[in-house]
Formats: C-alpha cells, sequence, structure tokens
C-alpha cells in the first residue's frame, strides 16, 4: 500500500496539536498557581480554563507537582523555548572568548531569567513547606541548577579562571549562592534594585570570586 502525502502528514499534526495543547495546559496552570497559589489550585480548575479533559492534563504533562515543574520550566526559557536553559545556555557559553565573557553570560541570564521566574519559585517554596512532593521537586530543580553551574565553572576554567585554587565544585555553590532566586527576591523586590544594578553586582560578584 502507498502511504498519500495527507497520512504521512498526520504524525506531524498530531504532534503540533500535542505540544499547543501541553502549552495551553502549563499556561493556564501558571496564571491559576499565580492568582490562587499551589494549594488552592486544582487539576479540574486548570482542565477547566485549558478547556481540557483532566485525563489529558495527566497524559500530556503529568500530576500537580510535574504541572508545577513544567510551570516553571516554561517561566525560566520564556522566549527561548522551546529550546531548554541547558542548551541555550550552552550555545551562549560557547561564545564567550573568557572569563569576563562568561561571567558576562551569567550576569545577563540571571537580570533575563528571574523577571519571570522568580514568582514561580516562591510559590514552589512556599508550597514545599506543606506538601512532601513539591519539597522534593525543589530539591531535584536546586540540584539540575547545581549541576548546571559546574558546567559553568568548567567553562571559566578552560579561559584561564579559578585560578585562585577554586574547584569547579565550589565555583558552582558561587554561582548558586549569588544567583539564588532568594537573593533576586531581596535585593529587587524587596530592596527595590533596579535591574541594571542587579545585573552589575551579579557580573562584579562572580568576576571577583571566579577569577
Amino acid at each position: 500500500m502507498v502511504e498519500t502525502a495527507g497520512e504521512a502528514a498526520r504524525p506531524g499534526r498530531r504532534q503540533a496539536q500535542s505540544r499547543q495543547t501541553r502549552e495551553l495546559i502549563v499556561t493556564c496552570a501558571g496564571e491559576l498557581f499565580l492568582a490562587n497559589g499551589y494549594m488552592a489550585t486544582s487539576i479540574e480548575a486548570v482542565a477547566t480554563r485549558a478547556g481540557v479533559a483532566i485525563q489529558t492534563i495527566y497524559n500530556s504533562v503529568g500530576n500537580k507537582p510535574a504541572l508545577l515543574s513544567a510551570v516553571l520550566d516554561a517561566a525560566v526559557a520564556g522566549p527561548n523555548a522551546p529550546a531548554t536553559v541547558p542548551e541555550f545556555m550552552r550555545e551562549r557559553v560557547a561564545k564567550a572568548a573568557d572569563v569576563a565573557g562568561v561571567v558576562g553570560v551569567l550576569a545577563d541570564w540571571f537580570a533575563e531569567g528571574m523577571p519571570r521566574s522568580q514568582a514561580v519559585f516562591t510559590i514552589i517554596s512556599q508550597a514545599a513547606a506543606v506538601d512532601p512532593a513539591v519539597a522534593v521537586l525543589r530539591e531535584q530543580r536546586a540540584a539540575q541548577r547545581l549541576a548546571n553551574y559546574r558546567l559553568a565553572a568548567a567553562a571559566v576554567r578552560a579561559r584561564g579562571g579559578l585560578a585562585n585554587g577554586m574547584d569547579d565544585d565550589s565555583a558552582a555553590a558561587a554561582i548558586f549562592a549569588v544567583g539564588h532566586p532568594d537573593s533576586y527576591a531581596t535585593l529587587v523586590a524587596q530592596f527595590g534594585w533596579s535591574l541594571p544594578h542587579y545585573r552589575d553586582w551579579i557580573h562584579a560578584s562572580l568576576l571577583a570570586i571566579l577569577s
């Protein structure tokens, strides 16, 4: 039997529709989490807002903690999606010629990503206090960030940085601490720092630590 062009195109259309449905679900979940909080937002409410069946959410994204994780992914990636943060950050770091360039990439990224994602990090922290599954999620996502920062530390070392004897794990921990969502929340949201001020502080701090 000869496959027609229409039949060959159907899997691609189905994949596109599935991706669009997933994006809609994640968007609606994010809106509800931000408006009502994690605990007050049910899967049923997300399904109603997205206009899909409850089972579609489980099939497309997963359970409620998985939905929260997907909301965080969407927030941090922003307009860079569907590329993931590790993917496009590897590309950016690869273009940096020296230590200052790598640190500049990191500072630019924190200034770009934190305004989109800090509120979601806050929701995760609040929910982790009462939901063990979200507490596990918070630990997993922190471990992922630390692993990604080890790659950044290795890139700094490859360009002659860490001349002070700091190892990659310690350098990754420094990036983790300086770029932590709580630091952004305190300095920008609480103390009223401007985004350029925050970005320059990130850059100066990491350059001093990692050189």
